[in-house]
Order: C-alpha cells, then sequence, then structure tokens
C-alpha cells in the first residue's frame, strides 16, 4: 500500500489535487454554479493525466464544490450549492450579527472533520465490501441496480416525478445498440447514436447548459454587492457547543452518503434537525448558532468520502456527482466495482489517499480565502454565464470531437432545464442513464443464465434482499404520509382550547 501512495507525492499530483480543490472551492461558491458542474465540465481535462492524478482532481473539485456553497449561503443568503441550503439558517443571521468570518471558519473546520472522517470509513469499509461483492451475478446486480432505482424515486420529494424523471433516464439509456444482440434501437437513422448517448455531453447539458438557461431567466436581478469579511477563527465556547453536533453530523452525513441515490443536500438537512432536536436550547437555532453551521457542514461533506464507497465497491454511484465521476472513471478505461480493487489497486488505494489530501487542502485554502471570498462573489454574472455556456460546448466537443455531442449537449440542457423548471429530479434521470443499462443488461443475461426461469433468477439470498428493500424503499412514503395523516387530527385536537 506505500508502493501505491508514493504517486501521491509526485509534486505534479499533489498540484492536480490542489487545483482542483481550489477550483471547486470558487465554483461552489459563486451562486448558481454546483460541484456537479465543475466535475462535468472538466472530465476532459483529464484525458491526458493518468488515473489517480485525474480521478483525485476531479475528487478535489467535488470536495471543494460541496465545501464553497457555504461562502455564498452564509454572506449572500443564497446557496452555492443544493448542499449549502441547511447552512443558511445559522450562517446568515451570524454574517449579519458582523461575525461573517467566525462562521466561515466554523464552516471549514466542520467540514474538514465530516471529510475525514468520512474518508477513514472509505478506506476501511470500501474493501469489505468489495469482498462481499464479490459474490454478485447477474441477479444480484439487477437487484440492487433496482434498489437504487427506487431509491432515487422516493427521495425526490415528489414520488411520481422523481419515479417518472428515473423512468425516463431509463428510455434514454436504451437509445443505442441492444446489449445482447447488437441490433440498432431509438436511433432514428442517425448514425451517431448507435453507441447511445454520449454520457459527459448529456451530464454537462444536464445540470451545467441547463443551470445556464436558469441563470438567463434570472439574470435581471443583478449580482448582490459583496459583504466586508473580518476574523477567521470560531471561540471555544462555539467549537464546545458544536462538538457533539459535528460528530453526529459526521455520522449522519457518511450514512446518508453511502446510500446510492442520496446526497449532501439531504444528509445537511437530516444533521440539521437533529441537532436541533437533541439540543438543550433548540430556540438559538435559526438565530446565528454555531452547532446549526457545524452540523450542515459536516454531513455535506462527509457524503463526499462516503459517496464513493458504492461507486468503487459496487459500481453503484452515491449521488450525482459520483454518478459523473463513474463517467470519469469509464474514460480512464477503469470499470468500478468489485474487481477494481483486484485488477487495479493503485489507482484504489490512489483514490483513498486523495481524498485524504484534497480534504487537507479545502482546509488550508478555506482558511486562507475567507478575508477574499467577498471578492470573489462580485463577479458579474452576464460574464459568469457566458463562460459557462463557452466551456460546455468545449468540454462536450472535445471528447470525441463529434457534433453529434453537441446536439447531445444542447438537448439535454433544455431537458434538465424543463425539468428543473418543473419540479422534476435531475438526479433521478443522471442516476437511471447509469443503472439503466446495468439493469437490463444483467436482466436479460440472468434470464439467459437460468433458461427464462423467473424463480431461480430471484432466488439468491442477496437478490431476495435487495428486492425486499427494494419494495420497502418504494411503501415507506407511502406508509409514513399515512401516519402522518393519521395523527394529523389527533394533534390538532390536543391543540383545541
Amino acid at each position: 500500500m506505500l508502493s501505491y501512495l508514493l504517486p501521491l507525492l509526485d509534486p505534479t499530483v499533489l498540484g492536480a489535487i490542489a487545483l482542483g480543490t481550489l477550483g471547486g472551492l470558487i465554483i461552489g461558491a459563486l451562486p448558481g454554479l454546483t460541484a456537479t458542474m465543475g466535475v462535468a465540465l472538466l472530465i476532459p481535462l483529464t484525458f491526458g493525466m493518468t488515473p489517480v492524478m485525474g480521478l483525485n482532481m476531479l475528487i478535489g473539485i467535488y470536495i471543494g464544490g460541496i465545501y464553497g456553497g457555504c461562502v455564498s449561503a452564509i454572506l449572500l443568503r443564497t446557496p452555492g450549492t443544493p448542499a449549502s441550503a441547511a447552512t443558511v439558517l445559522d450562517g446568515y443571521p451570524m454574517a449579519r450579527r458582523g461575525e461573517a468570518g467566525k462562521a466561515l471558519g466554523m464552516a471549514t473546520i466542520a467540514s474538514t472533520i465530516g471529510g475525514l472522517f468520512a474518508a477513514i470509513v472509505l478506506a476501511t469499509l470500501a474493501p469489505q465490501l468489495a469482498g462481499i461483492a464479490l459474490e454478485f451475478g447477474a441477479p444480484e446486480y439487477f437487484a440492487l441496480a433496482l434498489f437504487g432505482l427506487t431509491i432515487i424515486a422516493s427521495l425526490s420529494g415528489d414520488i411520481l416525478k422523481g419515479a417518472i424523471s428515473g423512468m425516463l433516464g431509463i428510455l434514454i439509456a436504451c437509445v443505442g445498440a441492444d446489449p445482447i444482440s447488437g441490433v440498432l434501437r431509438y436511433t432514428f437513422g442517425v448514425s451517431g447514436f448507435a453507441s447511445g448517448f454520449a454520457f459527459t455531453p448529456a451530464l454537462i447539458g444536464l445540470f451545467a447548459l441547463s443551470e445556464v438557461f436558469t441563470q438567463m431567466e434570472n439574470m435581471a436581478r443583478g449580482d448582490a454587492p459583496p459583504m466586508r469579511v473580518t476574523g477567521r477563527w470560531p471561540g471555544w465556547k462555539d467549537m464546545r457547543e458544536s462538538r457533539n453536533a459535528l460528530v453526529r453530523g459526521s455520522i449522519i452525513g457518511t450514512i446518508i452518503g453511502i446510500i446510492p441515490g442520496t446526497g449532501s443536500g439531504t444528509a445537511s438537512w437530516i444533521a440539521y434537525n437533529e441537532a436541533r432536536r437533541s439540543s438543550k436550547t433548540p430556540e438559538k437555532f435559526g438565530t446565528g448558532y454555531a452547532p446549526g453551521i457545524a452540523a450542515t457542514e459536516s454531513a455535506n461533506n462527509a457524503v463526499c468520502a462516503a459517496a464513493l464507497i458504492p461507486l468503487l465497491a459496487l459500481g453503484i454511484p452515491g449521488d450525482v456527482v459520483t454518478a459523473v465521476l463513474m463517467g470519469g472513471l469509464m474514460i480512464q478505461g477503469l470499470a468500478p466495482g468489485p474487481l477494481l480493487f483486484q485488477t487495479n489497486p493503485d489507482v484504489v488505494v490512489g483514490i483513498f489517499g486523495g481524498t485524504f489530501i484534497a480534504t487537507f487542502f479545502m482546509f488550508i485554502f478555506g482558511m486562507l480565502l475567507i478575508p477574499v471570498f467577498s471578492k470573489i462573489l462580485m463577479v458579474p454574472r452576464r460574464m459568469l454565464t457566458a463562460s459557462i455556456v463557452i466551456f460546455c460546448f468545449i468540454g462536450s466537443f472535445a471528447i470525441n470531437l463529434n457534433p453529434v455531442d453537441l446536439y447531445t449537449m444542447v438537448g439535454f440542457g433544455v431537458l434538465g432545464w424543463g425539468m428543473q423548471k418543473f419540479g422534476f429530479s435531475q438526479a433521478a434521470l443522471c442516476i437511471a442513464l447509469i443503472l439503466g443499462p446495468m439493469l437490463e443488461a444483467n436482466l436479460r443475461r440472468g434470464l439467459l443464465q437460468t433458461g427464462d426461469d423467473l424463480l431461480a433468477f430471484v432466488s439468491g439470498p442477496i437478490t431476495l434482499l435487495f428486492l425486499g428493500l427494494s419494495l420497502l424503499s418504494v411503501l415507506w412514503p407511502a406508509f409514513s404520509s399515512a401516519r402522518a395523516r393519521k395523527a394529523a387530527p389527533a394533534t390538532s385536537l390536543d391543540k383545541t382550547p
């Protein structure tokens, strides 16, 4: 393992990780940009790099981007990323009191603690999951993909819209050659679609270009003025009050990150509500209370490393950003999953070490740049939007030098904008694009192996386990809603004078 970690000490590799982390931090700090967008846009830059360098640069963008969202959340009451939405509740009131620097310092420390905790879990738990996953065959992978899709649908806020988004993603994934017979499907005579839609241009359009369309709608509002930032370190009292929130947020973020189809936004809200529920002074939350920032930021950054566990060990993206990272792995000629630990242990160990290094870089850059964050937020929105459009077209065309990829990017951009506008889950569609082919190929391969005997196909214990979890994930939201409706009349009667 030490020999696998030595390449990380190469100044070029360290520079790539530092550059990726700093770039992700800036992208996350700018309102309207996300870590997903940053990773999707910069994947083409990793083509000429070694797998360890390229993948760790993308992971640095991921970690820096999730953390960077707290900057505009605290300074402007505008979450830079969805993961920082809960940070607004206590970060902005603290900034209004003239304690913006202390709020950013607490967010940086909490993000570092959560990230390091999840990185330790990643390095210790992922190999064990990979060992279990070696027992997987076609039926097990089919059931696992189905489980991932049902989680996406049930956690999309609106179950119906989440399910529609997931089914649309599966339908789009059917475009191209049949995985078993090789017959072309749904190409409408366009030869460029023979191998399906190009993955990276589709992601760039779905997340980056769609955000451009949204920003163009809101352009008339202009940019908010920067806020002066002074100080950077929270006091010992703040740290003492926040220690339980830090531990609880790190654990919640790690658990949420391991579950495929969830994300940093979900983890931060759960951690915030749990910190407030268990606090002796819950009335302080929402008024500029340091534990509120500690809970949300430790949770959403713990998701970063934890989401890599199902990606590396099972080949299932833990969230939207790791779905894009999966494309980066494939571009490097690597297939995520249990065999990756056998065929490319140097890459796996390199990712483990790179996650720790990127987290330390995030802390260093975060603390150093607190005084200048307000200047970063002065970038004119029109200039920012124009730059994103240019990067979208360059990044999409540079992958295959195929003009069809530009049409793919624009088409998915319009689709993503429409989904965002009408409340459909882009995350569900994105991960369905990944899991759809896996679902279909393993279903048909498994049925061929069992002679179309459906009972034999689903008789394995692991298959039955994941099918049961899939059924539970579909029924649980409806059960929770019914229980809440049943309890509502009693609650209203209790409050009657």
